[in-house]
């Protein structure tokens, strides 16, 4: 029987904290923003959620992998990913499997690090195909596991979130960590790279579905379980890359447009555009919703302002209220950036969410159109589902015209 030997991995802090573990996934070194997670459970759907694209993600649930990942070519019947949160853009979904499987598998996986306390090693569940580390392994994704996570989450919480590195080593390689400390005191913040431009499609995609309304849905680094929660309620849905002009957009003569989560900061130049088809779209009153980077985009289009959180919000049970009915919703959040509630009194926009927490601002609704958006992620994978019926008000509103 083969014996493996523990590979050194080490994580360490632009601030020339680190803390050194064992290794598992990919023999690499790689650099991003390290953020933290809470969630107990969904650790495939979270490493595949296009958010988290250029951050080094701590998971502060001690023991990780237990369960094991799902059938990466497992498909749902639009020929989705049942279990991932992301595709790959060369894949038309009308296309038979056969002919998706002829093209080599790109990297579903859009976190750039794993950090953990306890990997399971036997990992047991029916629906279980490989083990936490085979998969990373295939994707090139380095993990560490044996990290005080409570202790880098209480200083991440402090702090802030901060840039880093993560190496895995060689079996039998030593690490320098000096050299490494000085490294991690120059990793570039990935928030200045065009992350959206790195996970939004790169042409068109239609879903086509029974139902007569269709909607263009702007890819700003989509999660699937969106576009599957729009499917099933009959929309036809129309993927298009983040740079569509509003002009592209009603050449598809759309009966409503949609904008997703997405990486990074919203202010970001790439995304000026986007920020302009959105206000364009609105002012010709074709109906919007927004989830998160969505929240965040369509604020700003309509003159509102945002800003970077401390620590972000990546958890699934974050409490908001709905301040019209006094309702609290338990919802799931992976965001960084926040709308300035202040900068709303500049708009036609009136707040409708709040966290109960820290009470910044988890939704928005446009007092003169038929637009409306929300921080948090209604489609859940992983978390409740208790906000699910959002998507069934903007069906409602595009079927009676918001009356």
């Amino acid at each position: 029987m083969h014996m493996t030997i523990d590979r050194k991995a080490i994580l360490v802090l632009n601030d020339g904290t680190y803390f050194e573990g064992i290794g598992f996934g990919a023999t690499k070194q790689v650099d991003g923003e390290v953020v933290f997670n809470t969630g107990m459970v969904g650790y495939p759907e979270s490493m595949t959620d296009p958010s988290y694209q250029g951050q080094i993600l701590t998971l502060t649930y001690p023991l990780i992998g237990n369960y094991g990942v799902p059938d990466p070519d497992a498909r749902d019947k639009w020929n989705i990913p049942r279990f991932f949160e992301s595709d790959f853009d060369e894949y038309a979904p009308n296309q038979p499997v056969e002919l998706h499987n002829q093209h080599p598998a790109p990297k579903g996986i859009k976190i750039t690090g794993l950090v953990i306390h306890e990997l399971c090693k036997e990992p047991s569940h029916w629906n279980m195909k490989m083990t936490l580390d085979q998969w990373m392994k295939k994707e090139g994704i380095p993990g560490i596991e044996g990290v005080d996570t409570r202790e880098l989450t209480k200083k991440l919480r402090v702090h802030g979130v901060m840039l880093g590195l993560l190496k895995v080593c060689e079996e039998g390689e030593d690490l320098d960590i000096d050299k490494l400390i000085k490294e991690a005191r120059k990793v570039q913040d990935p928030n200045e790279r065009n992350l959206v431009g790195e996970v939004s499609i790169k042409n068109p995609i239609i879903y086509e579905n029974k139902g007569s309304i269709k909607i263009v849905l702007i890819d700003v680094g989509a999660k699937l379980n969106i576009i599957r929660n729009l499917l099933a309620r009959n929309f036809t849905v129309i993927r298009v890359p983040y740079n569509f002009s509003a002009k592209e957009i009603l050449e598809y003569h759309p009966d409503g447009f949609f904008i997703t989560n997405g990486p990074g900061d919203p202010k970001h130049a790439s995304l000026k555009s986007t920020i302009e088809t959105t206000r364009e779209l609105v002012e010709e009153n074709l109906p919007l919703m927004g989830i998160c980077y969505g929240n965040q985009i369509f604020s700003l289009a309509m003159g509102a302002d945002t800003y970077k959180l401390k620590y972000g919000h990546r958890s699934q049970n974050q409490p908001c209220m709905d301040l019209e009915t006094g309702r609290c919703y338990i919802t799931t959040q992976n965001h960084g950036f926040a709308v300035d509630v202040e900068s709303l009194q500049q708009t036609d926009l009136k707040l409708w969410f709040v966290n109960a927490n820290d009470k910044t601002v988890e939704g928005v609704k446009h007092t003169k159109k038929k637009a409306f958006s929300v921080q948090f992620h209604p489609e859940h994978y992983p978390g409740p589902v208790d906000a699910e019926y959002l998507f069934d008000t903007y069906r409602h509103i595009l079927e009676t015209g918001g009356n």
